[in-house]
C-alpha cells in the first residue's frame, strides 16, 4: 500500500459525509492513496518482490505474469510488461487483465488452468489499483470507498490432493451502467474520467451475487459450509460481507 493515508475525517472536509455515516454504511475508517508520481506498477512491483520472496522463487523461473487492473499505467504497454521489466523475469509471457473487482479471481483461475494444463510451472498473479486517480472527489457515493494498493501470489504446481478445490466466474453486462467509468462533466465541457455508480443498485447485487457464487464454489469442491475455515472476501462493504457471513452460516472470526 502507498504510505499516504486519507481518514474519514480527512474526507470530512472534503464533502457532505461524517465518520459516522461512512463506518455505519461500509465500515470504512481510512483507505491508501498513492502520491502523484506513484504508479499501478509501482504498487505491483512492490508487492511482487515480497510474493516472489516468499516464495523462494526468482523472477527468471517466472513463466508467465498477470496483472489484474483497471488502472493501467497506460493503454498499452500493459502494466504486466512493465512489472516484467522491472523484474527482470525475461522469459515470462505477460498481459493485463480488466474485470475489475473480480479481477484477481479471474487472474487466479487462468493462472491455474495454464499451470494444470503443464503449459507453464510458475506463474505471478497481481491485484493492482490506482483508483484515486479516476475518483471524483467531489461524489459523496464513491470517494469514500475507493483506495490504491497492490496484492500478489506466486503459483506453480502441487501434490495430489493439494492446490485450488474449484472457483466459480461470471459476469453480468447488462449491469454495465450501474457501475463505469464515465466523463465528468463541468461548466467548461467535458472533464477526466471518473467513476460514477448507482450504490443501492450495485449494492443489490453484490448481496446477492458474492453468497451465490460461494456456495456454488463449494459445491463445485465438493464441500459445504461447515468445512469452511476461512472466507476472505472483496473488501468493498462491510454489510455485503456480513450478508455472505449469514448465507454461509460462518461466525465473523471465520472471516477476514
Amino acid at each position: 500500500v502507498p504510505e499516504r493515508v486519507l481518514t474519514n475525517h480527512d474526507l470530512e472536509k472534503m464533502v457532505d459525509t461524517s465518520d459516522e455515516w461512512i463506518v455505519t454504511r461500509t465500515g470504512m475508517r481510512e483507505r491508501r492513496i498513492a502520491r502523484e508520481d506513484e504508479t499501478t506498477s509501482d504498487l505491483a512491483y512492490e508487492a511482487s518482490l515480497k510474493a516472489l520472496a516468499r516464495a523462494g522463487i526468482n523472477p527468471e523461473d517466472l513463466d508467465l505474469i498477470v496483472v489484474a487492473t483497471i488502472t493501467p499505467d497506460n493503454l498499452f504497454p500493459s502494466t504486466a510488461c512493465r512489472l516484467q521489466a522491472r523484474l527482470g523475469a525475461k522469459k515470462a509471457a505477460a498481459f493485463d487483465l480488466s474485470a475489475a473487482c473480480s479481477g484477481f479471481i479471474y487472474g487466479l483461475a487462468n493462472a491455474v488452468n495454464f499451470i494444470a494444463t503443464g503449459i507453464y510451472k510458475y506463474v505471478l498473479v497481481v491485484g493492482a489499483e490506482c483508483l484515486s486517480k479516476i475518483t471524483d472527489y467531489t461524489d459523496r457515493n464513491t470517494c469514500i470507498l475507493f483506495g490504491d494498493g497492490a496484492g500478489a501470489v506466486v503459483l506453480g504446481p502441487v501434490p495430489e490432493g493439494r492446490g485450488f478445490r474449484s472457483f466459480v466466474l461470471g459476469a453480468d453486462g447488462e449491469g454495465g451502467e450501474l457501475l463505469k467509468l464515465a466523463e465528468s462533466g463541468s461548466e467548461n465541457g467535458p472533464g477526466k474520467p471518473v467513476i460514477r455508480m448507482a450504490g443501492s443498485e450495485v449494492f443489490k447485487f453484490a448481496v446477492r451475487i458474492m453468497g451465490a457464487a460461494a456456495e456454488e464454489a463449494l459445491d463445485k469442491a465438493g464441500m459445504n459450509k461447515a468445512d469452511v475455515d476461512l472466507l476472505v472476501p472483496h473488501q468493498a462493504n462491510i454489510r455485503i460481507i456480513q450478508a455472505a457471513l449469514n448465507r454461509l452460516e460462518l461466525p465473523e472470526e471465520k472471516c477476514m
